[in-house]
């Protein structure tokens, strides 16, 4: 008897989820590159929303063969709601990267690095996240790490913004930095989003 599977691969549902999934993984590992450096490198941020118009592409895709599929593998709302979270984490991501080349930022501050590298370390938990899904092993190491590193970079991203308050004079760089770090910690609730849909997909289909 052939193995059951989540999402069938004939319905091609699964390989684009893996696929968006992993273009995530890309754009966050870039976006830790990128702010490795003073000043952060630009042509970094041309990569990721090159990404970004990928994922896109693959977001239109999954709706548009929703549409056209009168038997999904899984509830149409979770086939919908995938998609669209690892769409919106791969948007967050670019709206980072496009803060700090439009913002004119040359001096990456330390705790903007310590939550990019959280972003990337929860993009590897969600693709072996969605691995697991589509062979019915189980979600929940990759979900309780995803909350954990979740946890911390909002840890991170309180006390950055106590020390941005207390210690910069320039109000102009108090709004940039602000910024960049509320969509930086916006970023780590998206993946957070992904791994609670897949919870919900596992549990409903368990």
């Amino acid at each position: 008897m052939s193995r059951f599977r989540l999402i069938p691969r004939e319905e091609k549902f699964y390989e684009d989820f893996l696929a968006m999934a992993e273009l995530v993984r890309e754009a966050a590992g870039i976006l830790e590159e990128m702010l490795a450096t003073d000043p952060p490198d630009a042509a970094k941020a041309d990569a990721i929303n090159d990404l970004e118009h990928r994922c896109d592409f693959l977001t239109h895709d999954i709706i548009q063969r929703l549409h056209r599929t009168f038997v999904t593998p899984i509830d149409r709302e979770d086939i919908h709601a995938l998609a669209s979270s690892l769409d919106d984490v791969m948007d967050a991501i670019d709206d980072v990267a496009s803060l700090f080349v439009g913002y004119r930022i040359t001096h990456v501050s330390e705790p903007a690095r310590r939550i990019a590298h959280v972003i990337a370390i929860m993009s590897d938990q969600i693709l072996t996240g969605m691995r697991h899904m589509n062979r019915r092993q189980s979600v929940t190491p990759s979900v309780v790490e995803v909350n954990r590193l979740e946890n911390e970079a909002d840890r991170i991203h309180k006390e950055a913004v106590i020390v941005l308050f207390e210690q910069e004079r320039d109000p102009i760089a108090v709004i940039k930095w602000k910024e960049i770090y509320d969509c930086l910690e916006a970023a780590t609730d998206r993946i957070e989003d992904v791994s609670d849909v897949v919870q919900g997909v596992i549990v409903k289909h368990a």
